[in-house]
């Protein structure tokens, strides 16, 4: 019989082979979502009726992670009953599934013993089905009853390994007491575990994996192994400032978060993912959690716990009272520290490394009351980067001498404004016509709607018929509104938009030098996407759409009119220097070249009489994002 090959996923199915080496494993133990595992199935020649398929099953990871053998040593015990019990009875194990790790109180989450019953109902290529012993099969009456109804249904026997139960009466009854005692114990199991986890909170004990800030602990002595929780040196720190930051009224939970993974804060990692930096939610999480007070929680009560506290009462109370002030949805934006934040990076890695790493700033106060602040690479702290510091107040007069090299020409302002002009007006005409042929449309189909209801009053005639006809005439209807909207609104907002940002960069150096640290920070988010730093000085930029597009026409059609070189060479050098280090690609299309084009015939001191409309409407073009 041939089985089909699965891929591997969270259960597996794999032909049954003696046990495995020993092998080494990762430290970490069995992965979670690793617990249940597929493997190819071998095939196995079966005679149809001592075809049997093995279920395997153990509660916890503990039980996985005990031996240098990744399936522990439960499974492979009872692997090896089950195979015996097979070869006493002269059955053919044509497959096992194994589920290692899973609790077997909630049957739906058994991913392998789903796909088992599945093969089942679906090939009914399965007589018997082997477990070690009940208990591994289910855990309660119900499901139980409802499962086996569906084997008997399908002419498949259970079998177990170790307890007689079989289809004679005496082994239903057998099956019977075994079920609910399984269901008594799974119950009996479960209360007493709640009991002692309220026991071991109450006498201080922590639940389960200890928060950010702390590690599990295990110390032996003379034998006896004692779990408890120590201070993690290497975040612990992180979390008392964030705690600070947040105090002080000035930053918000993505502040914070931004804040603790610039200064190389990372998760904890784990078996089921590597270490990263902390979410906006976890930071919610940690500033409400009591325990960094030395308490736990169980069941909504908080006990003292044996832990080590790291936060003090004071702090930790303000900071529970200005989130309340501030509300879970809607937290006040503080004021950034610098208006240069999240807009420098550095040019080294940018030219010499081709990637972008972020520019963060430190502050260093001196014995003398004086603090002096800088500007560093990220890449500094993790030994990537070697560029100097650079000093906030020479940075911020390099970008401010920068948007000299981004300002339009006048007469160029000049020349796109009137394109955008006239273009309006030679869409002006099409439009009205387009607009007066969209509403000669909707009259028809009104004028049809109401002939419509006219025949619907008629006692003889279908209103099937005609109420569908309306409602196909309402479609419609809806249809050419929404176009006329349409036509109404799209050739004028593209030129709106365009316009916005001519104006953006037509007086852009004199509008910084005024701007307040708000406004100046509001400026460069709008123009850059980066701005690039060595050693106190700009030495490029990569630019936001439509403005980089923009730059380039303007580059274009200064190196026309001056007639110094190929204008759409010149605009295209001037779109790739104010992009990303590594695309190489020209707009698709050859869309620069078009806009160049437009203005060709429009010399410095005005515009001539170019027709030629593609550089006007920027977002129909693709450009707008």
């Amino acid at each position: 019989m041939n089985l089909p090959e699965t891929t591997p996923s969270s259960a597996f199915v794999a032909a049954p082979a003696p046990l495995r080496p020993a092998r080494a494993i990762d430290e970490r133990g069995v992965d979670e979502n690793e617990l249940s595992i597929i493997n190819s199935v071998a095939d196995r020649v079966a005679t149809p009726g001592s075809r049997a398929v093995v279920y395997l099953r153990v509660s916890s990871k503990g039980q996985v992670n005990t031996d240098y053998d990744p399936e522990g040593i439960s499974i492979p015990a009872q692997r090896i009953s089950c195979q015996r019990k097979a070869e006493q009875l002269g059955l053919t194990v044509v497959a096992e599934y194994v589920e290692a790790g899973i609790s077997g109180t909630e049957m739906s989450k058994r991913v392998a013993f789903q796909q088992m019953l599945e093969r089942i109902r679906r090939d009914r290529d399965v007589d018997y089905v082997i477990v070690y012993k009940l208990s591994r099969f289910a855990r309660n009456r119900t499901d139980d009853a409802i499962v086996m109804a569906d084997l008997q249904k399908r002419g498949v026997t259970l079998v177990s390994a170790t307890e007689s139960i079989d289809a004679t009466p005496v082994g239903q009854l057998m099956h019977g007491i075994l079920a609910a005692f399984n269901e008594y114990r799974s119950r009996e199991d479960g209360a007493d575990i709640a009991y002692k986890m309220g026991q071991k909170a109450k006498s201080g004990g922590t639940l389960g994996r200890a928060p950010i800030g702390y590690l599990n602990t295990i110390e032996r002595v003379e034998g006896r192994e004692f779990r408890g929780i120590g201070v993690d040196q290497e975040r612990a720190q992180f979390v008392k400032l964030a705690f600070e930051l947040y105090a002080s009224g000035k930053y918000t939970f993505q502040d914070i978060a931004e804040q603790l993974t610039d200064r190389g804060l990372t998760t904890r990692p784990t078996a089921r993912r590597a270490g990263g930096p902390i979410s906006d939610s976890k930071v919610h999480t940690l500033l409400r959690d009591r325990y960094y007070l030395g308490e736990v929680s169980y069941k909504g009560e908080w006990y003292e716990g044996r832990h080590p506290r790291l936060i003090e009462n004071e702090i930790f109370e303000r900071v529970q009272a200005l989130m309340n002030s501030r509300g879970y949805a809607g937290e006040r934006k503080r004021k950034h520290d610098h208006y240069l934040k999240g807009t420098l990076w550095c040019g080294r890695c940018r030219l010499e490394d081709k990637v972008n790493r972020r520019m963060i700033q430190m502050k260093i106060p001196r014995p003398n009351g004086i603090t002096y602040e800088y500007f560093f690479c990220r890449g500094v702290q993790d030994h990537t980067c070697d560029t100097p510091y650079s000093a906030n107040d020479r940075v911020e007069a390099a970008v401010q001498e920068h948007y000299k090299t981004i300002t339009f020409r006048p007469e160029f302002v000049t020349a796109i404004r009137d394109r955008l002009k006239s273009t309006l007006e030679d869409q002006a005409g099409a439009r009205h016509q387009l607009q007066e042929q969209i509403q000669e449309q909707i009259t028809r189909l009104t004028v049809q709607e109401e002939n419509l209801l006219d025949l619907a009053a008629d006692p003889e005639i279908d209103t099937s018929r005609v109420r569908a006809r309306l409602r196909d005439i309402t479609r419609k209807r809806s249809a050419l509104q929404d176009e006329l909207t349409t036509v109404t609104d799209d050739i004028s907002s593209g030129v709106e938009y365009i316009d916005a940002h001519v104006s953006l960069l037509e007086h852009p150096y004199e509008l910084y030098q005024r701007a307040s640290d708000e406004v100046r920070r509001e400026l460069n988010q709008a123009i850059f996407e980066h701005i690039y730093v060595i050693n106190d000085e700009v030495i490029g930029d990569e630019l936001k759409s439509p403005l980089r597009e923009l730059l380039a026409v303007e580059r274009g059609w200064i190196a026309q009119s001056t007639e110094s070189s190929d204008p759409s060479s010149v605009a295209r050098a001037a779109w790739s220097d104010h992009g990303p280090a590594a695309e190489k690609a020209t707009p698709k299309d050859g869309l620069i070249d078009e806009f160049v084009e437009a203005l060709l015939s429009a010399p410095v001191e005005g515009v001539g009489s170019c027709s030629n409309t593609h550089m006007v409407p920027l977002e129909v073009s693709g450009f707008r994002t």
